[in-house]
């Protein structure tokens, strides 16, 4: 299996006459919401076997809702593990969400940080690695309302983390959104975070609802204090791949490019960074 690493991009399907035949070489690794892809057949399964041959890619996906109160659909993430294998795709990413309760609510709802919660969460976590055979790679989320808060994200996300054997996808731009609308540190955030779970990171644009409320959109520009939220974050927890997510108001390929370029220069200061303080240490 092809390990990810450096900047990557998502494989959107509205997207495949730009990139294929040959994808960009400025991308390393690409990512796919497997259930836009399951089954795959015809000219679709053609490009992504096409493109799935140049280039290592991890998936991200949608409707997994690990925290729901549901009966977890084993059937699907059967199928989920039968399409990271044929595709020879390490890592299964999702949500540290719930998106389902007597139905689908297409949205991606908080799960309340409580006891309660850890252990339900934790024991599906468990049934899912034991399906998929490797380990579940959990985002934190953007949220705006925090039912029945016993314990902070930080603690709550910790826990689910420590208690499941589960990895971490480090969301740059939702810590951001999350620390301005409710009022906490980003920094001390990423901070606390065990740099051992985190695997990849996300980074993306957002929309100001106002001063006070950020809106988690992936539908613009990712701006400075992100950026620097990023560089942070490696000069904490060493340099991880990341990926830049744009859902809506896609632009040109070449302003995704720029982009993810910027991705790779951050990596690369961070990493010289890092190599100087090791030798100074040494020395």
């Amino acid at each position: 299996m092809k390990n990810i690493c450096g900047a990557g991009l998502g494989f959107r399907r509205e997207m495949l006459k730009a990139l294929l035949p040959t994808l960009p070489s400025e991308v390393d690794f690409w990512e796919v919401a497997p259930e836009n892809w399951i089954p795959l057949g015809g000219k679709y399964q053609e490009q992504f076997q096409q493109a799935s041959s140049q280039a290592p890619f991890t998936t991200h996906g949608l409707s997994l809702s690990i925290g729901s109160s549901d009966k977890l659909d084993v059937e699907f993430v059967k199928n989920v593990k039968r399409f990271l294998d044929a595709n020879n795709i390490a890592l299964y990413s999702e949500h540290l969400s719930f998106c389902s309760g007597n139905g689908h609510m297409y949205d991606l709802m908080p799960i309340p940080f409580t006891e309660d919660a850890i252990k339900h969460v934790v024991s599906r976590i468990v049934q899912v690695q034991d399906i998929i055979e490797r380990p579940l790679v959990l985002e934190n989320v953007s949220y705006y309302i925090a039912p029945g808060q016993e314990m902070d994200e930080l603690e709550f996300t910790k826990s689910i983390l420590n208690e499941s054997g589960c990895k971490m996808l480090l969301d740059v731009n939702n810590v951001y959104v999350n620390s301005i609308n409710h009022k906490y540190d980003a920094k001390a955030f990423i901070n606390g975070l065990p740099s051992d779970k985190i695997v990849y990171g996300h980074i993306a644009g957002h929309y100001d609802e106002a001063e006070d409320l950020k809106v988690d959109t992936h539908g613009a520009d990712v701006i400075e204090p992100v950026w620097a939220l990023l560089e942070h974050a490696y000069l904490t927890h060493g340099v991880f791949p990341t990926l830049l997510e744009r859902d809506f108001n896609i632009p040109p390929l070449s302003e995704l490019l720029a982009e993810v370029k910027k991705i790779k220069q951050i990596q690369a200061k961070c990493e010289a960074v890092q190599a100087s303080n090791v030798k100074g240490s040494v020395a």
